[in-house]
């Protein structure tokens, strides 16, 4: 487990395709933050990468952040760990009311744990998929 910080998140790399995404609290995020947040992401993982978005803190994005954010091919799948109704509210309303050039492979939870164990999954079964295909 490596950490790094960005200066308004902290990325823990849990696996070479699996990241720990906690933003600081009261981060407005915006377009910079978040073409460096992705730049990060595609430098220190390996594609196609899944992602633990801890939730504990209150943060908020601004409009083109909103547009951008987690938009970008290379994203296998996405746990939210949500601790209160309006994080649950607010998370699930940016990922279904906003155009995406991929569809989020999404879901919320209530634990760490338990997201940890669904991204693991999700990862198990995209390397079995690949694996299944190089063998044909």
């Amino acid at each position: 487990m490596v950490l790094h910080s960005l200066g308004f998140a902290k990325i823990v790399l849990l696996a070479n395709d699996l990241a720990e995404v906690i933003i600081d609290e009261g981060v407005v995020m915006n377009l910079i933050m978040v073409n460096q947040y992705h730049d990060f992401l595609i430098e220190h993982l390996q594609a196609p990468f899944s992602l633990l978005v801890n939730k504990i803190n209150e943060y908020s994005y601004d409009f083109n952040a909103q547009m951008k954010i987690a938009n970008i091919p290379q994203i296998n799948a996405m746990a939210i760990v949500t601790y209160t109704r309006h994080s649950e509210f607010t998370t699930h309303l940016l990922s279904e009311t906003i155009y995406r050039q991929t569809a989020w492979n999404i879901k919320l939870f209530p634990q760490r744990d338990m997201a940890l164990e669904w991204l693991e999954n999700q990862q198990h079964k995209l390397q079995s998929a690949a694996n299944s295909n190089n063998s044909v």
